[in-house]
């Protein structure tokens, strides 16, 4: 069974989503909130697979409640899907980086909705390589300002993790990392999973702005 958390300041929306989600044999929702610090004591309450948490909200928002369940290793089973009405903004942007899984917006059709719950519940990142694009454009039109030097914990990676990941970075899938490094998805697979372990990243989000603040990939680069 998949245990989800709701959490928006619209009981209209949260209402719609509940409605959605109890008509599923699979999922149940243990817990609404209507704020982030309220959400955040519901995940270490209830421990659930997965959060849907507004983006914007009172007293304390989604980046900051995401930030916070993400830092708690007690929750390290706990996937957080942030729900925006605007689509990909700053304010996702920089819920990606505080360690959410991915985003929907809100007038995601419920079959997409349905998926995305559970592609979460798995522990994968709800990025497709044409979010992970839009990510690295935001890279190439807002580059760091200044340069950081690479993280320790690449230097724990092997070529052909540090290959992958670059590879991540440039928006490619699994099948297309595969076909590049000529070897079979389930080993790109592989590849990408162990990078992300050793670089304690949640996601492929995490993957690629580590890459490219560590300097493993720079904006332009193909």
């Amino acid at each position: 069974m998949i245990r989800v958390l709701l959490v928006d300041d619209q009981r209209l929306l949260r209402s719609g989503f509940r409605a959605l989600l109890d008509l599923e044999d699979d999922i149940e929702v243990v817990a609404e909130g209507s704020d982030g610090a309220e959400g955040v004591a519901l995940a270490r309450e209830h421990r659930p697979d997965v959060a849907l948490i507004d983006v914007r909200m009172p007293v304390m928002d989604g980046i900051e409640a995401t930030r916070r369940i993400a830092a708690d290793p007690e929750l390290a089973g706990t996937h957080v899907v942030i729900l925006t009405n605007y689509g990909f903004d700053e304010y996702v942007f920089d819920a990606l980086r505080a360690g959410a899984a991915g985003f929907l917006v809100k007038d995601v059709v419920p079959e997409d909705f349905l998926h995305a719950v559970r592609v979460a519940a798995r522990g994968d990142a709800l990025l497709a390589p044409s979010i992970t694009r839009r990510l690295i454009h935001r890279y190439m039109t807002e580059p760091p300002s200044r340069p950081m030097s690479a993280p320790p914990t690449l230097s724990e990676l092997t070529a052909r993790e540090r290959e992958a990941v670059a590879l991540v970075a440039q928006g490619l899938s699994n099948d297309e990392i595969a076909a590049r490094m000529v070897i079979s998805p389930l080993t790109a697979k592989t590849h990408v999973n162990r990078a992300m372990t050793k670089v304690d990243a949640r996601d492929r989000a995490q993957l690629v702005i580590l890459a490219y603040e560590s300097g493993l990939v720079t904006p332009g680069d193909r």
